[in-house]
This record gives structure tokens, C-alpha cells and sequence, in this order.
């Protein structure tokens, strides 16, 4: 008696939503930041060979202030401090280096919650991250300087400011990546608004107090008399988060055409998830 072979299990299907259980997504966070910490550590191989040009650039201020006749000098206080000095920015230099794979691992993280369409939306976003990021570094660069100047005018007559090289170079990390990181941040909202973690009214509704942060950012990191400073780096971060709030919206109403049952719901009222 011939026996009936059993039917073929169907063949997996694409999950459209890029539904995943926790296990998969702890494999997923696992893979993405050992990518993302594989090109630090090439990007700090490079940078430990591009210590002395960087080095030389970033005490510019230094130079002008001695220069111009001021007691100003920077100071390794131990033996080891030179060697720790190079180290710290190797790293700082890969983290730089190797913003485009970070950030890409970044978005890859979140596609998987996102349909087919929006991934295809969050590649031309990351295409727009990068640059931005490396703007808000480059845009470091000429505030430094005078954040400098201004904090070093202090100094009473007579007196001499010997910096310590650990500590300037903390300074001039935090700025560069803070500038960096606030250029990054609206294309972090768009990217929270396309994984449907965010709506685009309820940033609208903060607006005022995204001015506040971006004119207090802008404060902190220009602390000269001069205002002009401060606007102008306070009108393009301004700028930026309104095409990320338009974007927002914009997402929201086409999302809202795609779902109709999810047209009508208020930002604090339950879908039906």
C-alpha cells in the first residue's frame, strides 16, 4: 500500500512589519555594535597615525595665545601622560573615522521594525546623517578657538595658565561630539517617527522648548559676549529640527492614508495594539 508523502511546508514569507521576539533582537543590538565597534577600532588604528596632525591642529589656540605674547601652555604632569594622551585620541579620531558605519549600524538596528517602504526611507536618511554629524564636527572647529580666547581672559596679570593635556583634550572632545551629536539629533526624531515611537504632533507641540534647548545648547557652547556667535549656531540647529518635525508630519499623514483605522486616534489615545 503506497503511502501519501506529506504536503511541503509553505515556503517563509517576508514579514512585512518586521515583527521580532526579544531573543532575535538581543542577537540583532549584539551584532550591529560589534560591527560598530570593529570600525572604531580600525578607525583608532588610523587615528593613532593621525595623532600629530590632529594634535598640532587642535592646540592651534594655544599657539595664537602664545603668540600674541600670553603665558599659556599645555602640560603632560606624568610620565605616562603623553602615551595615555595619544591613546584617548586614537579614539576619539575612530569614533569620528568611523561615524558612517555607526550610525548605518544604528538605522539597521531599527529597520527591522519598519515595512519595506520605510526602509527604503531610512537609507536615504542615513545618506543625510553622516553629513550632518561630520557638519556639527567641522562646525566645532571654529567655536573652539574663541570658547578659548574667552575662558583664558581671565587670567590676572602676571599669572600663567598651564593646561594640562588630559584636560584640554577632554574639553575639546566634548565639544566636538556634543556639536556633532546636536546635528544628529532631528534625524534621530525622524527616525523614532518612522519606527512609530513618535508622532510628529507631539514634537510640534514642544516646539517652544526646542528653542529653549537649542538657544541654551547654543549659549553653553559659545560663552562670549559676542550673540552673533550664538545665533549662528543656534538658527541651524533651529532650522534642522523644523525639516525633521515637517518630515514627521509628513510621515504621520501618509501613514495615516495607508491606515485608515489609525487616522482618527490622538496622540495620547491607545491603537489597537
Amino acid at each position: 500500500m503506497a503511502t501519501e508523502t506529506p504536503p511541503r511546508p509553505p515556503k517563509r514569507r517576508d514579514n512585512p512589519e518586521g515583527r521580532m521576539p526579544l531573543r532575535e533582537h538581543l542577537l540583532e543590538l549584539r551584532k550591529r555594535v560589534t560591527i560598530a565597534a570593529i570600525a572604531v577600532i580600525l578607525g583608532s588604528v588610523a587615528g593613532w597615525y593621525l595623532y600629530d596632525p590632529v594634535f598640532n591642529y587642535i592646540t592651534e589656540p594655544i599657539k595664537a595665545a602664545q603668540a600674541a605674547g600670553e603665558k599659556v601652555s599645555i602640560n603632560f604632569g606624568q610620565v605616562g601622560s603623553a602615551f595615555d594622551l595619544k591613546l584617548k585620541m586614537s579614539v576619539w579620531i575612530g569614533i569620528i573615522l568611523a561615524s558612517p558605519v555607526w550610525i548605518f549600524e544604528l538605522w539597521a538596528f531599527i529597520t527591522p521594525g519598519l515595512t519595506k517602504k520605510e526602509r527604503r526611507y531610512a537609507l536615504g536618511f542615513v545618506a543625510v546623517a553622516v553629513p550632518l554629524f561630520l557638519a556639527g564636527v567641522y562646525l566645532s572647529s571654529f567655536f573652539i578657538p574663541n570658547v578659548f580666547t574667552f575662558f583664558t581672559s581671565f587670567t590676572p596679570e602676571g599669572g600663567s595658565n598651564i593646561i594640562s593635556a588630559d584636560v584640554y583634550l577632554g574639553f575639546v572632545m566634548r565639544t566636538v561630539l556634543a556639536f556633532g551629536i546636536a546635528f544628529l539629533l532631528p534625524v534621530v526624531l525622524v527616525a523614532l517617527n518612522l519606527a512609530g515611537l513618535l508622532a510628529g504632533r507631539s514634537v510640534l507641540k514642544a516646539w517652544r522648548w526646542v528653542t529653549v534647548l537649542c538657544f541654551t545648547f547654543a549659549a553653553v557652547a559659545t560663552p562670549t559676549p559676542d550673540i552673533t556667535s550664538m545665533f549662528l549656531l543656534a538658527l541651524p540647529m533651529l532650522a534642522l529640527f523644523a525639516i525633521a518635525i515637517a518630515v514627521c508630519m509628513l510621515n504621520d499623514k501618509r501613514r495615516a492614508k495607508g491606515d485608515p483605522q489609525y487616522a482618527g486616534l490622538s496622540d495620547d489615545e491607545a491603537s489597537a495594539l
